[in-house]
């Protein structure tokens, strides 16, 4: 009995201090709202209307009321860059950084949002001072990001390299442009007068020791043919003309796909060596197994040099039946324009001459015939549509180009530019 009465004590005493605590609560909700400028709850409005521009001000009207508001002045510095105000974001986070009680980590974040306004304002030398600043902290990996982004964008080469080992000190993770900047030091190298050959087979052979450790994680077939590529074109300069057809030869085995690249001075290196019809046999048998309109552009010019006119258009007739291409076609066009021989009229009437029955004429004879009606005209005809298909694309941000680039200019993304013409890859 004594039990039961203390619970009938006990219960309603529980109620009124959980309604007093309740009441105290509340009443705290209710001051902390109130003491809220109203530019907050005008600028939160605006953000759910989509209204940006209103939401800003009524924002920037809150910072000033209370400067202490950290997190609004983050906030209002992201808008800010989102929207290309630079300067307004430089100003909002440099105000931060000016605070003497800011917290440690508070510090650090708007060091690392002001480094990114410089970047994207394009004040690369601030910029960089910016990001070297957070370093040592928890930003460590972004900021050296971005300072390889920014070595890249001004060619400072070592120091993108220095960069790339720094981030893999801190990340284990494959870094495959290290191999092109090893690559862009051994071709400023060569490019000086007179070449530094010995700074260039260097930085070639560092360029092998990155793409060796590149290949045990991912391989890289692109880095590989450019080293090749680069190694044939030092070969020249020291005189090795059997060095240079060497290393572009391996191309083919590389990445048969980039022999594109290399056909016309490889064939180049095997005439200096005597042995043309070699290096047209090899080419030729690697187009059969490899079509490709550059390749195939080469190797119907060293036919009609090597051979004359008439196998050049039958490898020709034979190509464009299997490839139909309208570059093919135009590339032809062009050849037969700047011979400055016979015209494919004189062919195709001397091979009808030579013919009793005209059904028994030869198919390239009847080829040339047409051609031959109007050469030049048809030759401008065809270029005019095959102008937009010279071309090489990039596959990220789909940027053309006239000539093949390692590292795309429109979005700055390496081995992004495959060595195929647009009318290739359509």
């Amino acid at each position: 009995m004594d039990f039961q009465t203390w619970w009938l004590i006990f219960v309603p005493l529980l109620f009124a201090l959980g309604w007093i605590a309740a009441r105290v609560d509340f009443r705290q909700m209710l001051s902390e709202t109130r003491s809220l400028p109203s530019s907050y709850f005008k600028g939160l409005n605006f953000l759910l209307n989509e209204e940006p521009d209103r939401a800003i001000d009524a924002f920037v009207e809150v910072a000033k009321l209370d400067p202490e508001t950290t997190e609004l002045h983050f906030a209002l510095g992201s808008l800010f860059r989102r929207r290309g105000e630079m300067e307004r974001a430089i100003r909002v986070h440099q105000s931060l950084l000016s605070r003497s009680d800011l917290p440690q980590a508070d510090r650090e974040a708007a060091q690392h949002e002001l480094a990114q306004d410089f970047l994207k304002a394009g004040m690369l030398d601030r910029a960089e001072q910016a990001f070297e600043a957070v370093l040592d902290t928890r930003y460590a990996v972004p900021a050296v990001r971005a300072l390889i982004r920014i070595y890249e964008s001004v060619h400072d080469w070592p120091r993108a390299i220095e960069s790339v080992k720094r981030l893999r000190a801190l990340v284990d993770e494959p870094v495959p442009q290290l191999v092109h900047y090893h690559c862009e030091m051994a071709e400023a190298a060569m490019a000086t007068k007179p070449p530094h050959m010995e700074h260039a087979g260097q930085a070639l052979d560092a360029a092998d020791n990155a793409a060796r450790e590149l290949r045990k994680e991912e391989g890289s077939a692109a880095s590989e043919v450019r080293i090749a590529i680069l190694r044939a074109r030092l070969a020249i300069l020291r005189g090795s003309v059997e060095d240079q057809c060497k290393y572009l030869v391996s191309v083919l085995d590389i990445a048969p796909a980039y022999a594109s690249l290399v056909a016309a001075d490889m064939l180049e290196s095997y005439r200096k060596l005597g042995q043309a019809s070699e290096g047209l046999q090899l080419l030729r048998d690697h187009y059969t197994r490899y079509p490709a309109l550059d390749v195939f552009n080469v190797v119907f010019r060293e036919i009609r040099s090597q051979q004359g006119h008439r196998p050049a258009w039958a490898f020709a007739r034979e190509a464009l039946r299997a490839q139909p291409s309208m570059l093919g076609l135009d590339r032809l066009l062009e050849v037969e324009l700047a011979a400055g021989e016979k015209r494919p009229l004189d062919y195709a009437r001397q091979a009808n001459e030579s013919d009793a029955d005209p059904a028994q004429a030869d198919p390239s004879a009847v080829l040339e015939i047409a051609a031959g009606a109007d050469f030049t005209l048809l030759r401008s005809i065809i270029h005019r549509h095959t102008q937009r298909l010279d071309r090489y694309a990039c596959q990220t941000c789909g940027f053309e180009a006239r000539h093949f680039y390692w590292q795309c200019p429109g979005c700055n993304s390496w081995e992004t530019y495959q060595p195929r013409r647009l009318e290739e890859i359509k």
